[in-house]
């Protein structure tokens, strides 16, 4: 699906290789701020750094979880994929870093204002968020426009809504409504989880195909795989994802929403079986996405059974991060450490050895966080292995890939 497009033209240059395309510099920021947002995190909860912010630290978490990891990455895929998508040319050198830096501004500033409670920080904040996500919508609407590519309009659609829903928080910011900021996050996250099962539709029987068709010296081994898929069950997933957001968030009928969970629950189980091949336990870089996508299309299931059972646990909330663990954290941890190897002109099919450690971290820290916290135990003692499991992910996501993420092609091409 991530094919490198190469224009016979004048080649582009940048400053630095990790400005050739947007995967480079946004999958780097954003593992580095993984890393740096989880343990301050972990700090606050652990009373080393009291929070002194202006706003709940729970919603200032989500949102950087959200709204700033999780964009980046978007952001990271997009504008590379966009690429190959619509055969248009997309930012580098300087326009790219155009992008990126009011990205990194905001971060600093978020990471600042868990300490000073000041609102003029956040507005400055609010600028540089909003001009970022405009940009990098901006640069894929232009992109998928001179293309007419309507069958992209999903896709731009719900990077207006994201754009819409950072400005609907930092309006619940700003004049303390906690109820507008618990729902535009929400919303954000359901939008983002919204996307990945877009582009997970897109990438997932590609790639399970391509990996599985070939050793680990990427020659044919006479194993030939066909993919199923099937419109009615992307329709159904839509129709499911859409309902359940409305009745969740918008108009709060737990029962109604569980109906419409149930239905994204079942279409993507079923997609799950259609792509299904015992031969992606041999690839780190196919179970790493499967598992993803079924972390989150089992999160799906707990919103069906959480408004039927009486409950000491919050299982709408562990719901939530199920799908932020499974369906940001090991999902695009996973897509980047893909991306990363094709797009510098690597081998795919021989990723770096410590890459079953990355994704079993994830996993580790989804399950620490979601599942186990169902069946006993201290919850904060839960949390925190989970978070711990997160860093050192990242930190091994970091230590394995900023050096390939930093350096030229190895083929010397552009990208």
């Amino acid at each position: 699906m991530l094919m490198n497009i190469q224009n016979t033209a004048k080649r582009p240059t940048s400053p630095h290789p990790i400005l050739n395309l947007g995967f480079r510099i946004f999958f780097v920021g954003s593992a580095l701020f993984a890393v740096v947002a989880m343990l301050l995190w972990l700090a606050i909860l652990q009373g080393f750094a009291p929070f002194k912010g202006t706003m709940n630290p729970f919603y200032w978490h989500g949102h950087e979880m959200v709204f700033g990891y999780a964009l980046a990455v978007i952001a990271g895929f997009l504008l590379t994929a966009v690429k190959t998508w619509t055969n248009q040319p997309m930012p580098y050198g300087w326009k790219l870093f155009a992008i990126f830096l009011p990205w990194v501004l905001a971060r600093i500033i978020w990471m600042g204002a868990h300490a000073v409670p000041s609102n003029a920080m956040l507005v400055v904040a609010f600028v540089m968020d909003m001009l970022f996500w405009g940009l990098t919508s901006f640069a894929v609407i232009k992109a998928v426009w001179a293309a007419r590519q309507k069958r992209q309009i999903g896709i731009i659609a719900k990077l207006v809504l994201l754009y819409i829903a950072q400005l609907a928080f930092y309006v619940g910011v700003f004049t303390s409504h906690l109820n507008m900021q618990q729902v535009s996050l929400y919303a954000a996250l359901y939008l983002v989880i919204g996307v990945v099962f877009t582009i997970g539709r897109r990438v997932l029987p590609f790639f399970i195909v391509k990996g599985i068709s070939v050793n680990n010296d990427g020659k044919p081994n006479g194993i030939n795989v066909e993919q199923k898929n099937s419109t009615l069950l992307d329709r159904a997933n839509l129709v499911g994802l859409f309902g359940f957001i409305v009745f969740d968030l918008f108009i709060v009928m737990p029962k109604i929403a569980a109906i419409f969970a149930l239905i994204c629950f079942i279409a993507n189980a079923l997609r799950l079986k259609n792509w299904y091949h015992a031969g992606i336990w041999q690839k780190p870089l196919l179970w790493s996405l499967v598992i993803a996508f079924a972390g989150m299309t089992a999160s799906m299931l707990i919103f069906v059974v959480y408004p039927f059972i009486d409950s000491s646990m919050n299982l709408h909330e562990l719901g939530l991060h199920g799908l932020a663990l499974f369906g940001v954290g090991l999902m695009t941890v996973a897509m980047m450490a893909r991306v990363a190897l094709g797009h510098t002109g690597r081998k795919i099919h021989q990723p770096p050895k410590t890459v079953g450690a990355i994704f079993a971290l994830m996993i580790v820290s989804a399950l620490c966080r979601v599942l186990l916290p169902m069946f006993g135990g201290d919850y904060m003692t839960w949390m925190l292995v989970s978070q711990v499991a997160w860093v050192l992910s990242f930190m091994l996501f970091c230590v394995s890939y900023v050096g390939i993420l930093s350096k030229a092609r190895t083929d010397g091409l552009f990208g």
